[in-house]
């Protein structure tokens, strides 16, 4: 089974000895675990946004706790890909990390957009709920197919991403990256729906993974793989709105 989210690669139910069937993985163990991490998302993320507003706005009040963020929590996503039992651990410092980060990242939309953040928020949530809507319905299936398209289409958005921040050393600017074009906004766009289907393939592949008695350990993997696809979402989501109040 593929997925395009890392954090849900093909192999990352595998290479599991027996569980006892009172220590594996469940969906609903996987819900809680989810919620949690939200929760520390949102703790540090109010605080970095309350430091923000409280320095009257200036970007070097959280511009330190950011970076931390940022790169924390690439650390710790890519410690929680490769050592899925230490997931109890890096999956909640991962998420302290995106909470630091997005807490002065929506703080520095908020102050350009007023109103832009609870949008983007409410938006998101719709969104993941309707993900699930479609899932658990049948209407939208993870067929392999369905995962071969989103994964080419997610890699393509990669390479699109780091071909532009290498462009960006430069002092280079990708204009339907970084614009206000109605082509850029096309381009947020695709990638907010791309975003928004990979919860399909994150849906399938917990729900397998929790029939296939795998350690209790793997929830919070689950949840990981979950907030790491919501978090992307809503960094997108903030992006498009942004474009499209600059249009106004």
């Amino acid at each position: 089974m593929r997925s395009s989210n890392p954090a849900l690669m093909s192999n990352a139910f595998s290479g599991f000895g027996l569980v006892s069937e009172s220590n594996t993985m469940t969906v609903k163990g996987t819900i809680n675990k989810t919620a949690i991490l939200l929760l520390l998302v949102l703790l540090p993320a109010a605080w970095t946004w309350r430091l923000f507003f409280q320095a009257g706005g200036n970007i070097a009040a959280v511009q330190t706790w950011m970076m931390i963020g940022l790169f924390g929590g690439l650390g710790f996503s890519i410690a929680t890909i490769f050592k899925r039992n230490w997931a109890p651990i890096t999956a909640p410092l991962y998420a302290v990390m995106q909470g630091l980060f997005l807490g002065s990242l929506s703080a520095m939309f908020e102050a350009s957009y007023p109103g832009l953040v609870i949008q983007a928020v409410s938006l998101s949530m719709a969104t993941l709920l309707i993900m699930l809507v479609a899932y658990q319905s049948g209407w939208v299936r993870a067929t392999d197919n369905f995962k071969l398209g989103v994964f080419a289409a997610t890699g393509g958005i990669a390479v699109v991403y780091f071909v532009a921040m290498i462009m960006g050393f430069f002092g280079v600017n990708v204009p339907f990256i970084t614009g206000s074009s109605w082509f850029s906004i096309g381009f947020s766009v695709f990638v907010v729906v791309i975003a928004a289907l990979n919860f399909i393939i994150d849906f399938d592949f917990i729900e397998q993974g929790a029939r296939g008695a795998v350690p209790k350990y793997m929830e919070w993997y689950g949840a990981f793989a979950l907030m790491v696809t919501l978090i992307w979402l809503y960094v997108e989501i903030l992006r498009l709105l942004a474009k499209l109040n600059d249009r106004k």
